[in-house]
């Protein structure tokens, strides 16, 4: 016999050792970059957006409270104009201009005081 014959009976051939391979599984993320770059573009767009229509309304009411302001104005620089105008007729009475003429030492002979509606340019 041949030693190569002994040799496997006799002393085990070691086989190489097996190395143990750590496999490391990989998780599915939830959200990959891909959508999360989506997202937060999306969601930056939709910020801006609720930002220029809350900033618009805000104007809009200030606009409408100015308007309001002005209106009462006008109306109560109306009622002042209606008032003097009742006052300017009033001072335009006829009789009242000669009881004032007649106060100041003027007299009036035999003529007639006309008002004078219109003046005429020429």
């Amino acid at each position: 016999m041949s030693i190569e014959k002994i040799k496997p009976y006799h002393q085990p051939e070691r086989e190489p050792a097996k190395r143990q391979v750590k496999v490391r599984v990989k998780k599915n993320k939830w959200i990959s970059k891909g959508e999360k770059y989506l997202y937060s573009i999306i969601s930056g767009t939709v910020l801006c957006a609720c930002a220029y229509v809350i900033s618009f309304s805000s104007a809009t009411d200030t606009l409408n409270r100015d308007i309001e302001t002005l209106e009462g104005k006008v109306e109560q620089q109306q009622s002042v104009n209606n008032s003097l105008t009742y006052d300017v007729e009033q001072l335009r009475n006829p009789e009242r201009i000669l009881n004032v003429a007649k106060k100041h030492g003027l007299d009036i002979e035999q003529s007639q005081v006309k008002q004078a509606t219109a003046v005429s340019s020429k």
